[in-house]
C-alpha cells in the first residue's frame, strides 16, 4: 500500500501498483523462461491470468476517461487487432495443401462465446440482482442486424457458392466478402460514434441523469499509463496464449476430445478481459455498456478478422476454409435469433440469459460430443 502511494504520487498516476506490474512481469517471465515444465506451464497460466485482470482494469478506466461509447470500442478493437495478428502468424506457419480452417473455427468460437456465453452471463447477473433492466434498443438492433448480415455472408454463404469446393471461396469471392465485411463494420463505428451515438449512451434515470456510476475521470497522465499498459497486458494474453496452445493441444489430445476444442479454449482466454469487463457492467446496473462491450466485440471479431485473412491468401496464395458445418450453422442460426428476441424489447429477464446459457453449454457439450 505505502508503495502504491509513493507511486501514485512521484507519477501523478492513479493506479493500483498490481496493474502496473502484472502486465510487465507477465512480459518478463514469457521471454526469459523457456522450459515446458508443468511448474512453468502453471506459472505461464498464473502470469496469463493476471494479465486478463490487468487488462480489464486498465480497459475500465480508459472508458471512464473518454466516455461510451468510445471506451467500449477501444477494448474491442484493441482485443481484435492482437487477435488477428495471432490468428495470422499461426495461418502462415501453418503447412500443408489442404485449407485452413484456423480463421473459421476461431471467429465462430469467438461469435458463440459472445452471444452465448458473455452475453448470457450478462443478462442472468443483472437479472438477478435488479429483476429487469433496460437499455436503447435501437443500438442494439442495428448491431444484431450487422452481425446477422456479416455472420451469414462469412460463415454460411461458402457453403452454398459453386466456384471452389464446399465451404471455401474464391479469390475474388473471398475479396469481395473482405470489402463487404469491411464496409459492414464501418457503417456500424460511424453510426456508432457519430450519427446515432445517443442509441449507444447509458440510459438515463427517472432524475434525468445517467444511470452509470458518478465518479471523477481520470488524469491524463493516468489514462495515457493505462492505455500503454492495456496493450502490453492484451500482448501479453495472446503470447501467452500461444505458447501454452501445445500444452492445451496435449492436453486435450489425451482427453480424446475434438481438436476445435482448443480454438475454443484460447478464444475464451483472449476474450476474457472483455467478458469479464461485460460482466461487472452488468453486475453494476450497466447493461448497455455489456452489451456494446459484447455485440462490438462480435462485430470487430468478424469485420477484421475476414479482411485481414484475406489479404494474407491474396499475397500468399493460401486457401481457407471459412463454411461452417451443418451442426454449426444450426446452433449459430439459433443462437442470433435467441438474442434477437431477448433483445428486441429493449427490457431483459432473468429467463433470457438462462436459455442463453444452455445454448453455451449445448455448443461446447456438442464441440466436445460430436
Amino acid at each position: 500500500m505505502h508503495a502504491n502511494n509513493f507511486l501514485s504520487k512521484k507519477l501523478n498516476l492513479d493506479l493500483p501498483l498490481w496493474t502496473i506490474l502484472c502486465p510487465i512481469i507477465a512480459i518478463v517471465t514469457l521471454f526469459t523462461i523457456s522450459s515446458d515444465s508443468i511448474f512453468v506451464s502453471i506459472l505461464l497460466g498464473v502470469s496469463l491470468i493476471t494479465a486478463v485482470l490487468s487488462a480489464v482494469h486498465h480497459a475500465e478506466v480508459v472508458a471512464h476517461k473518454v466516455g461510451e461509447p468510445f471506451g467500449t470500442i477501444i477494448l474491442a478493437l484493441a482485443i481484435t487487432v492482437i487477435e488477428v495478428s495471432l490468428i495470422v502468424s499461426l495461418m502462415i506457419s501453418e503447412t500443408g495443401s489442404t485449407p485452413s480452417v484456423l480463421a473459421r473455427d476461431t471467429v465462430f468460437a469467438a461469435i458463440m462465446i459472445i452471444l452465448t456465453g458473455i452475453i448470457g452471463i450478462c443478462l442472468w447477473v443483472g437479472s438477478f440482482r435488479y429483476r429487469e433492466q433496460n437499455f436503447i434498443k435501437q443500438g442494439v438492433s442495428t448491431a444484431l442486424i450487422t452481425l446477422i448480415a456479416i455472420s451469414v455472408l462469412t460463415l454460411i454463404l461458402p457453403n452454398f457458392t459453386t466456384s471452389e469446393r464446399v465451404g471455401v471461396y474464391s479469390e475474388s469471392q473471398l475479396i469481395f466478402v473482405a470489402i463487404i465485411s469491411l464496409i459492414l463494420y464501418g457503417g456500424f463505428i460511424s453510426l456508432q460514434t457519430i450519427r446515432h451515438r445517443d442509441y449507444f449512451l447509458p440510459q438515463q434515470c427517472k432524475d434525468g441523469t445517467a444511470s452509470e456510476l458518478h465518479v471523477a475521470p481520470p488524469n491524463t497522465q493516468t489514462t495515457i499509463s493505462s492505455l500503454i499498459l492495456l496493450v502490453v497486458a492484451l500482448i501479453a494474453v495472446v503470447l501467452l496464449s500461444k505458447k501454452l496452445s501445445p500444452t492445451i493441444e496435449e492436453l486435450v489430445f489425451n482427453l480424446g476430445a475434438p481438436k476445435s476444442l482448443v480454438g475454443i479454449i484460447i478464444a475464451t482466454v483472449i476474450l476474457l478481459p472483455e467478458g469479464l469487463a461485460a460482466f461487472k457492467a452488468a453486475r453494476q446496473d450497466r447493461l448497455q455498456t455489456s452489451l456494446n462491450l459484447a455485440l462490438g466485440s462480435a462485430l470487430a471479431s468478424i469485420g477484421l478478422t475476414i479482411p485481414a485473412v484475406a489479404i494474407v491468401c491474396y499475397f500468399t496464395g493460401m486457401q481457407v476454409t471459412l463454411g461452417i458445418d451443418a451442426k454449426s450453422v444450426l446452433l449459430l442460426v439459433l443462437s442470433l435469433f435467441t438474442v434477437f428476441l431477448s433483445l428486441i424489447s429493449g427490457r431483459t429477464n432473468i429467463q433470457q440469459g438462462i436459455v442463453l446459457l444452455v445454448l453455451f453449454a449445448t455448443y461446447l457439450f456438442t464441440t466436445i460430443v460430436p
